[in-house]
C-alpha cells in the first residue's frame, strides 16, 4: 500500500563557528517542518568544519559525547517540538582516545534511538580521518522511527557495498548518507554509486554533501545532494553544486515492496556461496 513520507536533507557551508552552524541547521529544520517534512538529515560532522583536511590535534576540540553532548541534546528538544525524525552526524567522543565519526538518530518525540559509527575511514591527502577517528564498531543498525525504518552510512562508506546490503537485510526503507566530498574523481562517482546502491538494495537513499571551501584546507565541496528511489531515479532535481540548499521530497515507500517483488534480488541472493568474500 502507498506510504508517502515527506523527507528533507540539508547541504550548507561552514559558518565559522559551532553556535552559528547549529542556528543555521535549526532554521533549516523549522523550514522543513513548515513544508511538511517529517524526517531530516544533515551533512557529515554538521556542527563543525570538515577538519580532516589537515592533521592537527587541536581539532579534537570539536568532539562531544553522544547522546549527552550539547548538539544532540539541543536537537532532541527540537525534534520533539517539531515532531520530526532527525539524523545528526557529529564527531563523537566516547572517552580519551576513543573518538568516532558518528550519526545519532532521534525519533519524532525526541527519543534518542541510537547511533551509527562510520566503518570505513579514508587516510589520503585532504581526508586524514584515521588521525581523528576509530573505525565504527556498532554494526549497521536500522532504526524504527515514526516515519519508517531508517539506516545511516557515512561518506567514504558508500564505496563499500557490504554495509549497504547489511542495511537492506535489516529492513531499511531509507538510508541517509551524510558526506563531505570534494571535486575531482569522486564527482563522477557521486551520481553513480548511490543510485546503484539504491537499486541493488531496493530502498531510498538520501545523499548529502557539503558546499564551498573551508578554512582548514583546499577541498571544494560540491553539494549536489539528492534523494534517489529504489529504481535508481532521482526524486526531483539534485541540489546546487555551489550554494546551500534545503531539499524536501515526497518518498513513496510503497515503491519498495513493488520493486522487491519485480526485482527479487533478496530472494535470489546466494549467501551460501559468498563465504570466500569474507576471507582475507
Amino acid at each position: 500500500m502507498p506510504h508517502t513520507v515527506r523527507a528533507a536533507l540539508v547541504q550548507t557551508e561552514w559558518t565559522g563557528d559551532t553556535d552559528s552552524m547549529l542556528d543555521v541547521h535549526e532554521e533549516y529544520a523549522r523550514e522543513a517542518a513548515a513544508r511538511g517534512a517529517r524526517v531530516i538529515g544533515f551533512q557529515e560532522v554538521f556542527n563543525a568544519p570538515y577538519f580532516c583536511q589537515v592533521q592537527d590535534a587541536a581539532h579534537h576540540r570539536w568532539a562531544e559525547s553522544v547522546p549527552d553532548g550539547p548538539t544532540v541534546t539541543r536537537f532532541r528538544a527540537l525534534a520533539r517540538e517539531l515532531g520530526m525524525v532527525m539524523v545528526l552526524p557529529v564527531f563523537e567522543a566516547e572517552g580519551p582516545g576513543f573518538h568516532y565519526n558518528t550519526a545519532a538518530v532521534i525519533d519524532a518525540d525526541g527519543t534518542y534511538l541510537g547511533k551509527y559509527r562510520k566503518h570505513h575511514l579514508p587516510q589520503v591527502e585532504g581526508f586524514w580521518e584515521k588521525y581523528y577517528f576509530r573505525p565504527g564498531n556498532l554494526g549497521w543498525p536500522v532504526f524504527d522511527t515514526a516515519v519508517g525504518r531508517i539506516g545511516v552510512y557515512i561518506c567514504y562508506d558508500r564505496h563499500f557495498p557490504e554495509g549497504w546490503r547489511a542495511l537492506g537485510l535489516a529492513g531499511a526503507q531509507l538510508v541517509y548518507n551524510p558526506s563531505a566530498t570534494s571535486r575531482g574523481l569522486s564527482a563522477y562517482l557521486w551520481k553513480l554509486e548511490q543510485p546503484a546502491a539504491a537499486v541493488a538494495n531496493e530502498y531510498f537513499v538520501a545523499a548529502i554533501n557539503r558546499v564551498g571551501r573551508e578554512e582548514y584546507g583546499d577541498n571544494d565541496f560540491y553539494g549536489t545532494s539528492y534523494f534517489v528511489d529504489p529504481r535508481g531515479r532521482f526524486v526531483g532535481d539534485t541540489a546546487s553544486d555551489t550554494a546551500p540548499e534545503l531539499v524536501v521530497r515526497d518518498l513513496d515507500f510503497g515503491l519498495i515492496d513493488e520493486v522487491r517483488t519485480q526485482w527479487a534480488f533478496y530472494r535470489d541472493r546466494r549467501p551460501d556461496a559468498y563465504g570466500p568474500l569474507t576471507e582475507g
